[in-house]
C-alpha cells in the first residue's frame, strides 16, 4: 500500500511523520517531561497524587538502590508483577535508569506461567506484590531470580495510611497468603536505602531493548516481544500525534483502569501520557465497580481508557451515570473489538464518543486508530503516523482496496523480534519490516479499516489473548483426557468466552468440577473455561488434526449466527 493512498486523503495519521530519533532513549523523555511538569500531579491512586517531580525522585531512589544494593548490571532483566499502584511506575522508571530491562509480569500468573516467563526471559530480579508472594517462594528455586523486592498495597501512601491499609488487606481481608522469603527486602526498605544515593544514569542507545512484552503464540508458547526504546518513543509519538489540539499539555486527567502490566496501558499511560504531562489516575481494582466509581467522583477526568466489557459494566451501574461528565473529552478503546451498541449506550450516559484504534503486542501496541472527530464505529480507523498497512493473500501478494486479506503492518514501532526465538520472528516479520498480524481486514474506499475475522486460532477474552493451545496442553496433564479442543465463542460480557471439548479415555469418568478446578490450578482467571463439553469424538483433518473451526462453526450455528 503506497504511502500516498492516506496522504491524499487525512492530513491526521500517516501524514503527519514523527521522528522516532528524537530522544535517544525513554530516560530521556522521562527526564524532559518531569522537569517541565514538575510541580503538575503524575500518579493518583487511593487518594495519594505523587508530581512528576516526585515521580523522578523517587523513581531515582529506586535505581540507585538497584544500583548501589544489588549485583545487577545494564541489560539485566528484572520482572515486575504489580496491579496499578503507585509502586508500578516509580519500578519501571527506576530499572530503566538503573539500565535493567523490564519484563511487565501478570500479578494473576499461577506458578507454572510465572515459571515459564522468568526462565524464558532470564529474569535476574523480581519485584512482586506480598499478596502473590507465596507463588514467588514455590517458584524461585527453579529460576535465575537472586534478588527479589516484595512491596505491600499501601507502601506509597503515608506512613498512618499505610500501616491501615497494609492491615486491612493482610489480616481482615487475608488476601495476603503466608509466604517464608527471608533473603527479599521489603520495598519501602529499599527505598530508604536509595534515598541520598546517586545514581549513575543508563543511555542506552535508542535500539536497544527497553522492555520484554510476553504475549502468547499459535504455539501456545508466551514469547517476549523485543520493545526497544525507539519502538516504544515512536508510539507515544504517534500516540501524541493523533491526539492533535484536541489534549492540552499538563492539564489533562486520564482515567487508568486497565492493567499496566498489559501493553496497551503501559503505553498509553506510562509512555504516551508522560509526554503531555497528564494526570494518570491509576485504578488498581476494576473490579470493584462501587469503589471504582467513588475513586471516579474526587476528579474531573477529561479522558478515559478502556474496553468493551468495561463500558457495559459502567454503563449498567446506577452510581457512575450519575458521575459529573462535563470535562470528559475522550474516550479510548483497544485491546477487543467495541461494539456500536456499547457506543451508543456510553455516548448516551456521558456524552462522549469512543475513540477505538487496533494494535498489538508486537506494534508496541497502537497501529491505527479512529482520527478525533471523525469516527467510524465500527472500523479501527486509520495508520497512525508514520506507519503503512496492507493486506495480502495466502501467497503473500498484496490485495487491492476493498479486498479482504491479512493485514499487515510496517513502521518505527513494529518490535525488534521475539527473545530468543528467531524462527518465530521471521514466521511474522519479513525481511522489509512488514508485521503479519494474523487479523484478517479489509482496507476501504475512505481509508478506514476493518477487522473481519481472525486468521489464527486466538481466543479474545476482554482484551487478553488466549491460545488455544496452551489451554489444551495444561488440560491433557489431567489424568482421564484423550483429545481435547479450546475454542472461543460469542460472550456479550468479554467478547469471546473459553468453551472446551473434552473427549474421556475408554473406562475412565472425569466430571465437569473436575475439569474445571485442574484450569483453575493451572491457568490465570481469564484463561480459564466458562463451558465445558464431553463428547464421544471430536472432527478431525484426514492425519488426526482436531479441527477447531470446526467446532465453532456448530456453536456459531446454535446461535443463529451461522
Amino acid at each position: 500500500m503506497t504511502e500516498n493512498f492516506w496522504k491524499d486523503k487525512y492530513p491526521v495519521g500517516i501524514a503527519s511523520e514523527i521522528n522516532p530519533d528524537q530522544y535517544p532513549n525513554i530516560q530521556a523523555v522521562l527526564k524532559e517531561s518531569c522537569q517541565r511538569f514538575a510541580d503538575k500531579p503524575a500518579f493518583s491512586n487511593m487518594g495519594k497524587t505523587i508530581t512528576y517531580g516526585e515521580l523522578y525522585e523517587l523513581s531515582g531512589q529506586f535505581a540507585a538502590y538497584l544500583q548501589q544494593s544489588t549485583p545487577l548490571q545494564p541489560g539485566d532483566r528484572i520482572a515486575v508483577q504489580l496491579p496499578n499502584v503507585l509502586q508500578y511506575p516509580v519500578v519501571v522508571f527506576g530499572a530503566l535508569r538503573a539500565g535493567l530491562v523490564v519484563v511487565n509480569t501478570n500479578p494473576l500468573y499461577t506458578a507454572r506461567e510465572l515459571e515459564h516467563q522468568f526462565n524464558d526471559s532470564g529474569a535476574k530480579a523480581l519485584v512482586s506484590l506480598a499478596n502473590m508472594a507465596h507463588l514467588v517462594e514455590q517458584v524461585l528455586p527453579k529460576t535465575g531470580i537472586k534478588t527479589v523486592i516484595i512491596t505491600e498495597v499501601g507502601d506509597m501512601l503515608s506512613p498512618l495510611k499505610r500501616l491501615l491499609v497494609n492491615s486491612v488487606v493482610k489480616h481482615v481481608k487475608k488476601m495476603v497468603p503466608a509466604y517464608n522469603l527471608p533473603h527479599a527486602i521489603k520495598f519501602t526498605a529499599a527505598m530508604a536505602a536509595g534515598r541520598g544515593q546517586s545514581v549513575k544514569e543508563a543511555a542506552p542507545s535508542n535500539g536497544e531493548i527497553a522492555v520484554l512484552q510476553y504475549t502468547g503464540g499459535t504455539t501456545g508458547v508466551a514469547k517476549g516481544a523485543m520493545l526497544t526504546h525507539r519502538n516504544l518513543i515512536a508510539n507515544m509519538l504517534q500516540v501524541k500525534s493523533l491526539m492533535g489540539s484536541e489534549m492540552s499539555e499538563g492539564s489533562e486527567v486520564i482515567i487508568a483502569p486497565l492493567p499496566l502490566y498489559h501493553i496497551y496501558a503501559f503505553t498509553f499511560h506510562c509512555m504516551a501520557m508522560m509526554l503531555i504531562g497528564s494526570h494518570t489516575v491509576l485504578i488498581t481494582n476494576p473490579r470493584d465497580l462501587p469503589g471504582m466509581v467513588a475513586d471516579l467522583t474526587r476528579y474531573k477526568f477529561t479522558g478515559f481508557v478502556g474496553l468493551n466489557t468495561l463500558f457495559v459494566a459502567l454503563c449498567n451501574n446506577a452510581d457512575f451515570q450519575k458521575l459529573d461528565f462535563s470535562s470528559l473529552k475522550a474516550t479510548f478503546s483497544g485491546g477487543m473489538a467495541l461494539q456500536l451498541a456499547t457506543d451508543e449506550r456510553w455516548k448516551q450516559v456521558t456524552g462522549c464518543s469512543i475513540c477505538e484504534g487496533y494494535g498489538m503486542t508486537e506494534t508496541s501496541p497502537v497501529a491505527t486508530v479512529n482520527p478525533f472527530g471523525n469516527i467510524q464505529v465500527g472500523t479501527i480507523g486509520i495508520p497512525v503516523a508514520s506507519t503503512l498497512c496492507k493486506v495480502i493473500d495466502d501467497d503473500g501478494v498484496e490485495q487491492p482496496i476493498g479486498a479482504i486479506g491479512e493485514l499487515c503492518v510496517k513502521g518505527p514501532q513494529i518490535m525488534k523480534g521475539y527473545w530468543q526465538r528467531q524462527e518465530a520472528t521471521e514466521e511474522i516479520l519479513d525481511a522489509d519490516g512488514w508485521l503479519k498480524t494474523g487479523d484478517i481486514a479489509v482496507i476501504q474506499e475512505d481509508g478506514y479499516m476493518r477487522i473481519v475475522d481472525r486468521k489464527k486460532d486466538m481466543i479474545l477474552v476482554s482484551g487478553f489473548n488466549v491460545y488455544p493451545n496452551e489451554l489444551e496442553d495444561v488440560l491433557a496433564t489431567l489424568p482421564g483426557v484423550m483429545q481435547c479442543a479450546a475454542i472461543g465463542v460469542p460472550d456479550e460480557k468479554s467478547g469471546e468466552a473459553i468453551k472446551i471439548f473434552v473427549v474421556v479415555k475408554p473406562g475412565e469418568t472425569l466430571t465437569k468440577e473436575q475439569v474445571m478446578e485442574h484450569m483453575r490450578a493451572n491457568v490465570t482467571g481469564y484463561k480459564v473455561p466458562k463451558a465445558v463439553e464431553f463428547r464421544d469424538v471430536l472432527p478431525t483433518t484426514n492425519v488426526g488434526k482436531i479441527l477447531r473451526r470446526e467446532l465453532r462453526d456448530e456453536e456459531l450455528k446454535k446461535l443463529g449466527k451461522k
